[in-house]
């Protein structure tokens, strides 16, 4: 899951405003800031894994692009890592799309928006047997290297065992956790001292062909395949950690320049074939990255329109919060502001732990001031009102608002009452609501803390230092009632969500199930739904088991749904939205020329 890097950037971004990013329908343009629900239609389904056809080239053409020029993107940060193998946020996700190539990816429709996951070095999404433990991939003909050296399934497989080593720490563990559990660095320190995985675990028969054996069944091993990290690295080029300067290309561009916090540029990589990749146009010649540009500098820049930032993209940050009133409702913007859902769905921990009464925790969730949470995160364009526990981003999502959140956005105290009344607490109900110590968590809190108190609870705030705040509310004896966090889908399916969320097995310091729900039933249907081995099937089960989970443990309040909300330069056409990275996709923007 998005537990690494991914999930602390999105958590200390969302401190200051929400902000990172993800994919479906949007308010647009034209949102002022009121709250909304999701437009996503529950009967669309948007995701899927391709065809073998859909994992042929080249990438279909974009209306009115053409090749040349140079785009530019501007970043307030520069980047952690290039390498693949550590990539775990959405802008690094961006980034390597020009780079790196993994056994499969991401086609984007460039006019619908429909994502299907199809094979990108591999000639499809995979093949299944034994009941989806195994799964084998076969490599397409012509992939190269940079250098021009061909691409082998031994390169994949080394690129895989080096993420095994000590230094490997950013990057996503589905595939490493599948081969040979949780303890995995146990049982394969990685390939420096000459050890290599066995067959067992995976096998290079030949050079076009790898086959994965995995413990248990994984239907949505397709997904897995499309994270940065499954990738070929060539062993002569591997150098550990000084690797993360120069990786080396298998994608359209190579970088000709790496300033580490001030500037990466990239030049087309004359060894890459478009015939053999179904995701990338690469229609400029070059891509410049600006990167320790601060807001809201960077957000004016962008508005302003002027110079190479007619060319300009943010690719994975949202508008500064201060300039969204007038974003949001100027008509000069609207051509050129992409407006999409993020991955990641904003709670309320309740902690089950102490608040042990369902009715109680069910009165938190009606009393709930969603809206004016929304309104001091920066509106609408930057967050919907979320009523489920997953986001309109992940496969089988539906529409669901068990406590009529988006009838009574304000709240609803009335009700709040009479639960506490039916559940024989006493009130007010004492409440310790915890939040990061900023000032804007120190207004979102108040704004709570008014609005549960007239529903009848008592309310203590307590501030956490933000560098430690996950830490604190991920402990298991931690002290406190209520807090926030965020969780983000690294692929389209439930697997991603509620396994390491709401999984009572895994109740220990720095769990991610902060609410230390543990019902035997979410337990056990977790382990069921995981051997489903029919994608939409599982999909629709993972859906069902989380409108369980909200409306009968009520472990968490759901209230926004993340989204991104930025500009681009005039200058650019083909601008499209990664649905499932949370961020813009470069493979289909042009230079208009």
């Amino acid at each position: 899951m998005r537990i690494n890097k991914a999930r602390q950037v999105s958590a200390v971004l969302a401190v200051g405003a929400l902000a990172l990013t993800a994919a479906c329908s949007s308010g647009g343009a034209g949102d002022t800031g009121k709250g909304t629900d999701s437009g996503k239609k529950a009967e669309v389904q948007n995701f899927g894994v391709g065809t073998k056809a859909d994992s042929t080239g080249p990438a279909v053409a974009v209306d009115g692009a053409k090749s040349g020029g140079t785009a530019y993107s501007l970043d307030q940060t520069g980047f952690d890592y290039l390498d693949p193998g550590q990539q775990y946020v959405s802008d690094q996700l961006s980034v390597q799309l020009l780079y790196n190539r993994s056994l499969t990816g991401y086609k984007i429709d460039p006019k619908t928006g429909k994502t299907v996951v199809v094979g990108d070095l591999a000639t499809d999404a995979g093949t299944p047997s034994d009941g989806a433990k195994t799964w084998t991939y076969t490599l397409k003909d012509g992939v190269k290297f940079e250098d021009g050296t061909p691409v082998t399934t031994k390169d994949v497989k080394y690129g895989i065992e080096r993420l095994f080593a000590d230094y490997q720490t950013q990057g996503p563990q589905y595939v490493q956790k599948w081969l040979y559990g949780a303890d995995y660095r146990k049982k394969y320190a990685g390939p420096y001292d000459g050890k290599e995985i066995p067959d067992a675990q995976i096998a290079t028969p030949d050079d076009k062909t790898i086959v994965f054996h995995f413990l248990e069944p994984h239907a949505d091993a397709p997904y897995a395949m499309a994270m940065p990290n499954i990738s070929p690295v060539p062993k002569a080029k591997d150098d550990k950690q000084k690797y993360n300067n120069h990786p080396v290309s298998t994608g359209p561009y190579k970088i000709a320049d790496y300033q580490p916090g001030k500037s990466l540029s990239f030049v087309r990589n004359p060894n890459w074939d478009p015939k053999s990749d179904p995701i990338r146009n690469a229609y400029p010649d070059k891509w410049q990255f600006q990167l320790g540009i601060q807001e809201p500098g960077l957000t004016n820049r962008l508005a302003a329109d002027t110079g190479t930032d007619k060319y300009a993209i943010d690719m994975a940050n949202s508008a500064d919060p201060s300039k969204m009133q007038t974003l949001t409702s100027d008509p000069q913007y609207k051509s050129r502001t992409v407006n999409e859902y993020q991955p990641y769905v904003e709670v309320f921990n309740l902690n089950t732990k102490r608040i042990t009464n369902p009715k109680v925790r069910q009165a938190l969730a009606y009393a709930f001031p969603m809206q004016q949470v929304q309104q001091a995160f920066g509106g609408g364009a930057q967050g919907d009102l979320g009523t489920t526990l997953l986001s309109p981003t992940v496969a089988g999502w539906q529409k669901f608002d068990p406590f009529g959140k988006l009838t009574k956005p304000m709240g609803d105290p009335e009700k709040s009452l009479a639960l506490l009344k039916d559940a024989g607490v006493t009130t007010p109900y004492k409440i310790s609501l915890a939040y990061a110590n900023t000032p804007r968590w120190d207004n979102v809190t108040l704004t709570i803390q008014k609005a549960l108190e007239k529903a009848g609870f008592k309310v203590e705030r307590k501030a956490v230092d933000p560098t430690s705040y996950y830490t604190v509310v991920g402990k298991v004896n931690t002290p406190y009632d209520m807090y926030r966090t965020g969780w983000g889908a690294d692929w389209p399916n439930g697997s991603t969500v509620i396994p390491p969320t709401m999984d009572g097995r895994n109740l220990a310091d720095g769990t991610n199930n902060y609410s230390f729900l543990n019902d035997p039933k979410v337990n056990s249907e977790i382990d069921r739904i995981n051997q489903i081995t029919d994608l939409p099937q599982q999909a629709a089960q993972w859906e069902k088991l989380s409108e369980y989970v909200l409306q009968t443990d009520t472990s968490q309040i759901p209230f926004v749904f993340d989204k991104y909300f930025n500009l681009y330069g005039s200058g650019l056409g083909g601008v499209t939205y990664n649905e499932i990275y949370g961020s813009i996709n470069p493979n289909t923007i042009f230079v208009k020329q």
